[in-house]
Formats: structure tokens, C-alpha cells, sequence
């Protein structure tokens, strides 16, 4: 946890805490504390302060405080954010409200139960599928262009915290709809090169709570953390189907190279990588 410096001035901030129990309490209800914030402290931080020092029942969920696995993901004055990046001085505001992430069942204060995101994420498989008897050998590589590795790579970034989905209007209404972060990743897949897994995971796409209900409202995108645009990812995908359907689809696929070989200099026995071209 950031501390201050002596003599580094803060400011006390309120911050208003969604509370919950599920043992103790009828429902969600609100908590205030006063936490003196210097520069640089993010919300994170300000909680750590909090559980310490005023209230050590207070949970929520977080892990690296660097923005890049996503656990402490909330809903910050009225905006999903991940609370190590968000800087409390930065919010311009005397008053803090925080509270779990919404589209999701609370599990506890400010933990919101991303188990249904998940489950929609594995419904459209993310991971490579290749029905090749090459892509069985570990000793064969799959090359790709830059092009074809540009063609996904934003998408790759993301970190499933749940922010997309917590921003995704249609979502709000619609708890079976499968939401951007499925949808952005099953683009990823089913564009990368090495991919031969669109026709499994047609079914789930076309289905009456995917692809073709999402409003294109572009609040996932505005809200990523990552800069990742599911918005985007979402709308290349309808193309994909829509090309797919009227035979005007196809991709280039990557071209398996000879299995890898290492080479070993006689004397010193230090292995020589291979050469390889893309």
C-alpha cells in the first residue's frame, strides 16, 4: 500500500461503500468513511486504508495493482473501473461512491460474481481448433504473417475484468445474452489463421440471446480498461457471419512449417536455434 511522505498534504475524502453480507443482511446498504488521500493514491489504495485502519470486514477482490489482471474491477462514482488505476484526487470529487460491479450477482460487498461471464466465455470455446493431424505434433509451428497476427491482436489484450460487461446496456436486460467479452473473443479465434473452429461455434453465435442482439451501443468500448474495442470486435464479427452465410467468407490460412529441429554445436553443445521465416 502507497503511503505519504511527512508533510505531504492530503485531503480527507468521504467514500460511500456498497455493503453487503449475505449472512447478516436483508440487502445492500451504504457505508461512509473518511480517508485522508495524498497524490497519487488510487481507490485501491483508499480501500486497503479503510480495511486497515476503520472497517476489517470490508472485501472486494484484487490481486497484481497493475492494471493487469483485472480482479479489483468496480463500479467508481457511477463508472466500472479497475480501482488500482483510478486515482482518487484525479475524480475531482469530495465524495467517492464504490460499489460492485453491475450486471452481476454480488457475492459479497464489493465482489461481484463473475461466474456467468465466464461460463459464456467458454460457450464459444477460446482456444485454437484444428482438426489438422499437423496441429497435433508440439513439434510443428504454425507461422503467420504481421497481418494475420494484426487481424486479432487488439483482442488478445483483454483481461476479463468484467468492465465491458458491467458497461453493456443490453446486458443490464438480458442476463442470457452472451455480452461483449465472449463476443470480442470468438472474433479472436475465429480469425486468427490457425483457426478451423467457426462451424462450432456458429450455433452459440446465431442463437436468439447472441451475436445479432447486441445494440452496438459502444460502451464496452468506452469503458475498457485495455483499450481493446469489443465494439468493433463485435461488429467485424456480424461481417464474418454475414460473408460466411452468403459465401463470400474465407481466410488465408497459416501454413504448418517441418517439425522443429535442434542443432547442437559440437564443442560446447549450446543448441542453435533454427531458422525460421515469417
Amino acid at each position: 500500500m502507497a503511503t505519504n511522505p511527512e508533510n505531504t498534504p492530503t485531503k480527507a475524502i468521504t467514500f460511500r461503500v456498497q455493503r453487503y453480507q449475505p449472512e447478516v443482511d436483508a440487502g445492500p446498504h451504504w457505508e461512509q468513511y473518511v480517508v485522508q488521500v495524498g497524490e497519487g493514491m488510487t481507490v485501491l489504495e483508499a480501500l486497503h486504508a479503510i480495511k486497515n485502519e476503520q472497517d476489517h470486514t470490508l472485501a472486494w477482490r484484487s490481486s497484481c495493482r497493475m492494471g493487469i489482471c483485472g480482479s479489483c474491477a468496480m463500479y467508481i462514482n457511477h463508472l466500472p473501473q479497475l480501482a488500482c488505476q483510478t486515482q482518487v484526487l484525479h475524480l475531482n470529487t469530495n465524495v467517492v461512491e464504490v460499489a460492485p460491479l453491475p450486471n452481476f450477482d454480488n457475492v459479497r460487498d464489493l465482489v461481484p460474481d463473475l461466474v456467468a461471464m465466464f461460463e459464456h466465455h467458454a460457450e464459444i470455446k477460446p482456444h485454437l481448433i484444428n482438426e489438422e493431424k499437423a496441429a497435433q505434433d508440439l513439434s510443428v509451428e504454425y507461422l503467420q504473417t504481421p497481418e494475420q497476427r494484426e487481424e486479432f491482436g487488439q483482442f488478445s489484450m483483454c483481461i476479463k475484468c468484467g468492465i465491458c460487461m458491467a458497461a453493456c446496456p443490453t446486458r443490464a436486460t438480458d442476463a442470457d445474452f452472451l455480452g461483449p467479452q465472449p463476443l470480442a473473443q470468438a472474433y479472436r479465434y475465429i480469425i486468427d489463421s490457425r483457426d478451423q473452429g467457426f462451424s462450432q461455434r456458429l450455433a452459440r453465435l446465431e442463437s436468439f440471446d447472441g451475436l445479432y442482439n447486441c445494440h452496438l451501443a459502444g460502451a464496452c468500448t468506452d469503458a475498457c480498461p485495455k483499450g481493446v474495442d469489443p465494439a468493433l470486435g463485435i461488429q467485424l464479427l456480424k461481417r464474418t457471419l454475414v460473408m460466411n452465410a452468403l459465401g463470400w467468407g474465407g481466410k488465408k490460412p497459416a501454413t504448418p512449417t517441418a517439425p522443429l529441429r535442434t542443432e547442437y554445436v559440437a564443442n560446447d553443445q549450446i543448441p542453435k536455434p533454427p531458422d525460421r521465416t515469417v
